[in-house]
């Protein structure tokens, strides 16, 4: 009996040394728990629009195929924006020939017909000078009235104004155009020949050309629909530069701060690990805030959205993949 006694002293004795040292073990050496942490990859993004107004002609890619830059995407067919394009070139058309006539100055038969009649109202002005001195000599001579004399005077004059109208349109025709004209002729041309370029620019996007390289992520019209300027027609996904968004809470930012790296793994891709980098942290609205529970010791905390790259290039990234981060506490 008294052996039995000692053993179950001794086994009593054990069970509390043991959970003596279980409970030092777990004061000295708690254990850590483990906190997982869930993001999504995205990418960039380019939604394409254009600066015509029309119906859509033509849709040249799917939605899920690759692009690549200057590939065609959408072709927009306007009537309009053609007529418009004619107008311009005709006024271009006719600036041009405004001009040529006024650099080449008046026909060679203008000129001639303009010295014609000069050398005529010269002829007309010589005859009424002599009959005015000789009806001058006359009327001193008492052989004529007074009346006579200013009748032939005025004559004279009017004659002589003739002569002098005559000559200057003679000069204006062989001058030519002044050189204000020929400034404003050059310009008209300039100004007709913007507006044609100013057309070709926006017809330009009849073609809608890819401006990036990038999977097609979605189209939004129909061929056949009328779009109009700044109408968003496609859009496109870069997926050579993704990045990974995680919303975190304020208390675990200390292993998020900027250029700080941290693996995670992608589960899309057979949980393949791959160490990001963050490069952009920005605080979330109040609709995120964690509010105040008795295991927050007390106060109210933030959400703050990070977006961190990939360190290397990795294959198969898609947007919408989940990354998942495990934080040891």
């Amino acid at each position: 009996m008294k052996t039995k006694s000692n053993l179950i002293g001794v086994a009593f004795f054990s069970i509390i040394a043991l959970c003596i040292v279980i409970s030092l073990i777990a004061i000295l050496y708690p254990h850590r728990q483990q906190t997982i942490l869930q993001g999504t990859i995205e990418a960039p993004e380019v939604r394409i629009a254009g600066k015509l107004t029309g119906r859509v002609e033509a849709i040249c890619v799917r939605e899920g195929e690759r692009v690549t830059v200057g590939d065609t995407l959408i072709v927009i067919h306007s009537p309009e924006m053609e007529a418009q394009r004619a107008q311009a070139e005709a006024l271009k058309e006719v600036a041009k020939a405004q001009n040529r006539k006024i650099e080449g100055g008046a026909r060679p038969e203008i000129i001639t017909s303009a010295l014609e009649a000069w050398r005529g109202a010269t002829a007309q002005r010589k005859l009424a000078q002599k009959n005015y001195e000789r009806i001058s000599r006359l009327w001193a001579d008492s052989v004529v009235s007074l009346g006579r004399k200013d009748e032939a005077h005025a004559l004279y004059l009017s004659a002589l104004a003739a002569e002098q109208v005559a000559k200057q349109q003679y000069l204006l025709a062989k001058r030519g155009a002044q050189s204000e004209d020929k400034t404003s002729a050059e310009q008209m041309v300039l100004a007709a020949g913007g507006t044609v370029e100013a057309v070709d620019a926006i017809l330009q996007d009849s073609h809608l050309l890819s401006p990036t390289n990038g999977t097609v992520a979605q189209i939004y019209p129909e061929v056949g629909e009328l779009v109009t300027i700044g109408t968003p027609l496609l859009t496109i996904t870069e997926l050579s530069s993704p990045y990974a968004v995680f919303n975190i809470r304020e208390d675990y930012m200390p292993s998020f701060t900027l250029g700080k790296r941290f693996w995670g793994e992608v589960p899309a891709i057979g949980g393949k690990a791959i160490e990001w980098e963050v490069y952009y942290i920005s605080p979330l609205g109040n609709y995120a805030t964690w509010r105040t529970t008795r295991q927050l010791s007390g106060y109210d905390m933030r959400t703050f959205e990070i977006h961190a790259r990939p360190i290397e290039a990795t294959c198969g990234l898609l947007s919408g993949m989940s990354v998942i981060v495990r934080i040891e506490e």
